[in-house]
């Protein structure tokens, strides 16, 4: 028996394979991944202790993700609000982005990472903050104000089914259902 399995814990290990979308090696691997970031003396208090936002965005699988800050602010549950996570918020992330996670999670925490301010809806500001993480946010790839303004009318004039100017989580899900790709592509394999 190797040392990762043990330091988990075979009750820890079922349970987290219960409440997450995640296979019993995925949780392994996601263990090793998540301790090799901790200090060495935080090693042994794997729930006790959060690793820096700053640490997280080193994984590869995070480095070259333009949403890569928001990810992590969203499955933090830091009362810091500082985008640490616990080796649970950990796997709740990695749980969200696997290839067995449901649509319907993935469109919900895909929703909240979209949402900047954290309003509950996707407003003006919000869509571009998306927009300019997509397209990189240089001056060979910003869009002008007029493109941006034009772009935006566009996604809200094809989501905004109320037209209240926003475009809400269930409006947001009813467009993701209309797009194939959404399952596949949002996706975080270690």
């Amino acid at each position: 028996m190797g040392t990762t399995a043990s330091q988990l814990g075979k009750d820890s290990l079922s349970e987290y394979q219960e409440l997450t979308f995640l296979t019993k090696q995925e949780i392994l691997l996601a263990h090793k991944r998540f301790t090799e970031l901790q200090n060495r003396d935080e090693r042994n208090h794997l729930n006790a202790t959060r690793v820096p936002m700053e640490k997280i965005l080193t994984l590869p699988e995070l480095k070259s993700n333009p949403f890569r800050k928001r990810i992590c602010h969203v499955f933090s549950t830091s009362e810091a609000k500082d985008g640490s996570l616990t080796f649970e918020d950990f796997l709740d992330l990695l749980s969200a982005f696997s290839d067995s996670a449901t649509l319907e999670i993935k469109s919900h925490y895909a929703f909240r990472i979209f949402d900047f301010d954290d309003d509950g809806t996707l407003d003006c500001g919000d869509l571009e903050k998306l927009v300019n993480c997509l397209t990189g946010e240089t001056d060979d790839t910003r869009l002008t104000s007029e493109e941006m303004r034009q772009l935006i009318s566009n996604i809200l004039e094809e989501s905004d089914i109320d037209k209240d100017g926003t475009v809400n989580l269930s409006e947001f899900q009813h467009v993701i259902s209309r797009s194939p790709d959404f399952v596949s592509s949002f996706k975080i394999v270690l």
